[in-house]
């Protein structure tokens, strides 16, 4: 069977968590970069998404995906300077949270 929209974002979430942290633990700033960049294009493309009035996501939730997302944008350009673990973290486990929270939202 397809995937819904739910189980495609949150498998694209837990991909480019997976991504960043394998890029982050092999010290490959390439692939780190890359993987960053593949992850900040998901979070500007559900903030796009969260933020058409005819979402239907409750305002509490889309504000707090868009507050994520602007999160998620400032510790990408943080690291620009270099990675350091505890943004590879607090970014990853963003991405897991969210994840898990879509596939929730599938299944309730």
């Amino acid at each position: 069977s397809e995937l819904t929209v739910f189980e495609e974002d949150a498998l694209a979430l837990t991909q480019a968590a997976l991504e960043i942290s394998r890029a982050f633990e092999a010290k490959d700033d390439k692939l780190l970069a890359s993987a960053l960049d593949r992850n900040l294009r998901i979070w500007v493309g559900i903030r796009t998404l969260v933020s058409q009035a005819e979402n239907p996501l409750p305002i509490p939730i889309k504000d707090n995906l868009i507050r994520l997302s602007s999160f998620v944008a400032q510790k990408t350009f943080e690291m620009q300077n270099g990675a350091n673990a505890k943004t590879i973290d607090a970014l990853t486990n963003a991405n897991l949270q969210i994840s898990e929270g879509l596939l929730e939202k599938r299944t309730a």
